[in-house]
């Protein structure tokens, strides 16, 4: 039986299907933007901006952004997809959260203002530009790191998507753009400022020959998202040499290729990736981390969030993990089994067979060099089954789409969930 909050908050999502997004954005979103920086005092007039956005990498990119700044003895504030960091506090930004809604963000900028921080380093969305929630914030250094299949849900096209991203660039000095991105002409064409590029392959401003540097983190793309913040801290004129230094100290962000050590003799990673291109990245990734064992992937696929990226991620996963393990992420109202059967189709597509009890032994031995998955809706069930029946030394596992999340949507209850303590428990079970 429903409860009343329940039935008030279909009702309201049954209306706001009728409503057009311009129509919600301008008649709600702008006037709250508005209120919320002329209550706040208009912060970001006394800040240096610098304003991240792009499909992947934002997160990652804005924390080195963050860590540079630090270690070069500057007074930064910086909002993430992970947290705020302000005047050498924390702050929770909230659950499922990237870009905060205008009345939190200027409220965080008061705070950083008067901390006397003098850059913000600020993770943008595309919701978040197209709803205003940046109104005020005074980007003057917009980096876009990269732009690929998502949230065609509410963007509907790739194009409207993209045009989306573009509205970070209006009114800064400077563009940083990544000259890899398939996107990167049309984005050239909106920007403002400065245009600074960077590139993995490509003649740029900034690539691998021009500016090498050292680096913790596993990836090409992460080696993509460093260029990406070296540019920025360039436009700010940091030494060659601090920014070095920056990189190579840089730990790492809670969630994204975060390794969980163990005694087991295989590798564990959390990672963040729920969009297709971001699961290729960390996939790929894995797959030159291990040398002599297989790559198995844990992951699913958030509810009431686009649709047609659930196929093409599991055909990913079929093509370029060994074991896929389908479970829930975030089903909401939603069915969990509906989610995984769609990613299953991609899977199956890709050429994986699903693994059966029955089928088991069928799989393992006419399928020796092919990949096989399972579906196990319960997340921890799964975690579970792939470390203790699934994974033999040397293996590489990946859990995807939680990362640093400390929550797991069922219905409309926001349930407490940790990645990595249910990664821990079950490496402490005996195999």
């Amino acid at each position: 039986m429903t409860t009343f909050r329940e039935q008030v908050l279909e009702y309201l999502k049954r209306i706001r299907k009728y409503l057009p997004d311009e129509v919600v954005n301008n008649c709600y979103h702008l006037p709250k933007a508005v209120l919320a920086v002329l209550w706040y005092r208009y912060p970001a007039g006394d800040l240096t901006v610098i304003g991240v956005t792009g499909t992947d990498g934002k997160t990652t990119t804005t924390n080195i952004i963050f860590h540079i700044l630090n270690q070069a003895g500057f007074n930064t504030a910086m909002v993430s997809t992970v947290k705020a960091v302000i005047g050498g506090r924390e702050y929770d930004t909230g659950l499922h959260v990237t870009n905060p809604d205008a009345w939190q963000l200027q409220k965080l900028l008061r705070r950083a203002r008067d901390t006397g921080a003098q850059y913000l380093v600020l993770e943008v969305t595309s919701h978040g530009l197209m709803q205003y929630r940046n109104l005020g914030t005074n980007i003057s250094t917009a980096i876009i790191t990269n732009i690929s299949h998502e949230h065609l849900d509410y963007h509907k096209t790739m194009h409207h998507y993209v045009l989306a991203k573009a509205k970070i660039l209006n009114g800064v000095k400077y563009s940083i753009l990544n000259r890899d991105d398939r996107n990167f002409r049309t984005l050239v064409n909106k920007s403002n400022g400065r245009v600074y590029t960077f590139s993995l392959k490509k003649d740029a401003d900034l690539n691998l020959k021009k500016f090498p540097f050292k680096t913790k983190l596993y990836g090409q793309y992460n080696k993509s998202n460093c260029l990406a913040a070296i540019a920025a801290v360039k436009t700010l004129g940091i030494e060659d040499e601090i920014i070095r230094k920056g990189i190579a100290s840089f730990p790492g962000v809670s969630g994204r290729m975060e390794e969980v050590k163990n005694k087991r003799g295989v590798r564990l990673f959390i990672d963040f990736a729920h969009k297709p291109n971001a699961l290729k990245n960390v996939l790929e990734t894995a797959r030159n981390i291990s040398k002599k064992g297989r790559v198995i992937v844990i992951f699913g696929s958030a509810g009431l969030r686009d649709v047609t990226k659930r196929p093409v991620m599991g055909e990913i996963a079929g093509k370029l993990a060994d074991v896929s393990v389908v479970t829930g992420e975030d089903p909401r109202t939603e069915s969990v089994n509906k989610i995984i059967n769609q990613i299953a189709r991609g899977v199956s597509r890709a050429g994986a067979w699903e693994f059966t009890p029955r089928n088991f032994r069928f799989v393992i031995k006419k399928n020796k060099n092919s990949h096989f998955f399972i579906k196990i809706p319960e997340r921890d069930k799964a975690i579970n089954f792939a470390i203790n029946k699934l994974s033999r030394k040397n293996d590489v596992l990946l859990f995807c789409g939680k990362g640093h999340e400390k929550s797991m949507c069922f219905g409309i209850t926001e349930y407490p969930w940790n990645e990595k303590e249910e990664i821990l428990k079950a490496v402490a079970k005996k195999c």
